[in-house]
C-alpha cells in the first residue's frame, strides 16, 4: 500500500490492525509509560501517522476498524481538532511527548488508561460512548471545559498536576455527562473546575485529594448531580465552592477531612441537596457556609463542626443524628457572633418534627437570650427578670415556685406581727397567709388589704411584695403569651 511506504515497523502494525479493530501491544513486563523511560524507535509512533489514519479510515468489508494502541510512545501533536472519528480510539499505556489537540473534535470512545500525557485540550470534545482516563498521569492542564460525553466519564486514581501558574489543573465547567463521574482516589495538585457542569448520574470521588492549599481546590459553583455524591474519605487542601448546585440525591462526605485554615473550607450556600452528610471525620479545618440551603436530610455531627459556621436562612426537614439541645446550641453562637433567629427557629422545626418538645423548647429559651444581648439596656434588663422569674415562659414552675417562696416569707412575716387594722372593731379576722395573697396577687381581692395597715420594716416588706406580685404577674403573662405563640 502507498500509505505504508514511509512508514516504520511499529507504524505499520498500527496501519495494517486498524482496519479490523485489532490491538497493537508494545509493552514489555512490569514497565511503567514514565516519561524518561528508554522507549525506543520499535514502539515510536508518530502522531501524523495516527491522524492520517483516523481521518482516512480505511476499511475492510465485514470488520469494525478500531485504533487500539498498548505501551506505545506518541511523537508530535495528535491535532484532530474539529475532526469528526468514526472508529474507537484507546491509546492505553502510552507515553505522549506533546499536548493532543481534541478541540471541538467528535469521538465515538476515547480510552486514555494508564497513559502520561503534558496536558489534554479537548474543550468542547463531543464523546459518543465512554471517555476514559482511568490510572493516567497528566502534567499540565487538561481542559474539558463545555465536553459533551453521552457515556461516563472515568478517572480512578488518575493525577493531575500542572505548573503554578495555571489556571486549573482539570477544567470541566459547563460539561454534560450522560451518565456517572467516576473518580475515586483520584489526585490533583492545582485547581478542579466544575463550575456548571451537569453530571445526570453519580459523582464518585471516594479516597480523593484536591490540593490547592492557597485558594479553591474544587471549584463546582451551580453543579448539577441526577443522582449521589461519594465523596467518603475525600482530602482538600483550599476551598470546596458548591455554591448554587443541585443534588437530587445524597452529598455523602463521611470521614472526609476539609481543610483551608484562615478562610472557608466548604461552602454549599444557595444549594438545593436532598441529604447532606457531614459525620465521622476530622474537625473541618476553616469555615463552614450552609447559607440559603435547602436540605431535605442533614447529618451534622458537632466533632466535625469548625470555629466559624455560617447557617443563616439554611432550611433542613430533618436533623440528625439526634443531639440534645446543649449540643447543638453551641453551632448556632458561631456565625461571626450575630443574632440569626431563624438558625434557632429551624433547629426548633427539626426537633419538633422528632417529636422532642422539651430540646424545641431549649431552643426557644436560648433563642430568647440570645435576643436579649441585641436590646437596649432596659430591654436587656426586662429579659432578665422574665428569665429569672419564668424562664420567658419556658419555665413555668419557676412561677409556682417564686410565687410560693414570697407566700411563706409573707405568711411567717405577717404571723409573727400582725398589722393593726385600720377601723378597730370593723376588720375581719386576720389570715396572714390570704393577707400575703392579696398582696401579691393584683387581681384578687380577699378583703385582707384594705383592712389592715402594717407598719414599719412590715409596711416595706407589703410593698416589696405588692411589686414583685405585679412583675411575676406581667412576665407570667408575657411569657405564656410568647410560649402560646411558638405553638
Amino acid at each position: 500500500m502507498s500509505e505504508t511506504n514511509e512508514l516504520s515497523p511499529a507504524e505499520t502494525r498500527i496501519w495494517r490492525a486498524f482496519p479490523r479493530g485489532e490491538s497493537v501491544d508494545f509493552r514489555v513486563e512490569n514497565e511503567d509509560p514514565a516519561p524518561g523511560n528508554p522507549w525506543g524507535a520499535e514502539r515510536t509512533i508518530r502522531a501524523s501517522v495516527l491522524r492520517t489514519l483516523l481521518l482516512k479510515a480505511p476499511q475492510e468489508e465485514g470488520e469494525i476498524a478500531a485504533l487500539k494502541i498498548t505501551g506505545a510512545r506518541i511523537t508530535g501533536v495528535l491535532d484532530l481538532k474539529y475532526a469528526t472519528i468514526d472508529a474507537a480510539v484507546r491509546l492505553s499505556h502510552c507515553q505522549f511527548d506533546s499536548v493532543p489537540d481534541l478541540y471541538g473534535a467528535k469521538l465515538r470512545q476515547l480510552n486514555l488508561r494508564n497513559s502520561v500525557l503534558p496536558g489534554l485540550n479537548a474543550a468542547t470534545l463531543k464523546v459518543e460512548g465512554v471517555l476514559r482516563m482511568t490510572d493516567c498521569r497528566i502534567e499540565g492542564p487538561v481542559q474539558l471545559a463545555g465536553a459533551q460525553i453521552s457515556g461516563a466519564l472515568f478517572m480512578e486514581r488518575a493525577e493531575f498536576t500542572a505548573s503554578e501558574h495555571s489556571e486549573a489543573v482539570l477544567q470541566l465547567n459547563q460539561a454534560a455527562i450522560g451518565d456517572d463521574m467516576w473518580a475515586p482516589e483520584m489526585r490533583t495538585h492545582g485547581q478542579v473546575r466544575l463550575t456548571g457542569a451537569s453530571i445526570a448520574g453519580r459523582i464518585n470521588v471516594q479516597d480523593a485529594e484536591f490540593n490547592k492549599p492557597d485558594g479553591t481546590a474544587l471549584d463546582a459553583q451551580n453543579l448539577n448531580v441526577g443522582g449521589h455524591v461519594r465523596a467518603r474519605c475525600l482530602r482538600t487542601r483550599g476551598r470546596v465552592e458548591l455554591r448554587g448546585s443541585r443534588i437530587s440525591g445524597r452529598l455523602d462526605m463521611l470521614h472526609a477531612h476539609l481543610s483551608h485554615p484562615g478562610d472557608t473550607a466548604l461552602r454549599a450556600s444557595s444549594c438545593v441537596i436532598g441529604e447532606l452528610w457531614l459525620r465521622g471525620g476530622d474537625r473541618i479545618e476553616g469555615a463552614l457556609n450552609l447559607r440559603r440551603s435547602q436540605i431535605e436530610i442533614l447529618t451534622l455531627e458537632p466533632e466535625m463542626l469548625p470555629e466559624q459556621v455560617h447557617l443563616s436562612n439554611l432550611r433542613y426537614t430533618v436533623l440528625s443524628p439526634h443531639e440534645p439541645a446543649e449540643r447543638r446550641l453551641p453551632m448556632l453562637e458561631r456565625d461571626g457572633g450575630r443574632y440569626e433567629p431563624h438558625s434557632y427557629e429551624q433547629l426548633m422545626a427539626a426537633y419538633r418534627h422528632v417529636g422532642d418538645d422539651d430540646a424545641a423548647r431549649l431552643v426557644q429559651l436560648a433563642k430568647q437570650r440570645r435576643r436579649r444581648d441585641t436590646l437596649a439596656w432596659y430591654g436587656r434588663l426586662w429579659g432578665y427578670v422574665q428569665d429569672a422569674t419564668v424562664g420567658y415562659g419556658f419555665r413555668p414552675l419557676r412561677a409556682a415556685i417564686w410565687l410560693l417562696s414570697l407566700m411563706a416569707i409573707g405568711s411567717i412575716a405577717y404571723g409573727l406581727h400582725h398589722p393593726r387594722p385600720v377601723k378597730a372593731g370593723e376588720a375581719p379576722d386576720f389570715n396572714p397567709v390570704f393577707y400575703t395573697l392579696d398582696l401579691l396577687l393584683p387581681i384578687i381581692d380577699f378583703g385582707q388589704q384594705s383592712a389592715f395597715a402594717p407598719q414599719g420594716w412590715l409596711q416595706w416588706l407589703s410593698y416589696t411584695l405588692i411589686i414583685t406580685g405585679w412583675i411575676l404577674a406581667t412576665t407570667i403573662v408575657a411569657g405564656v403569651t410568647r410560649a402560646v405563640s411558638r405553638q
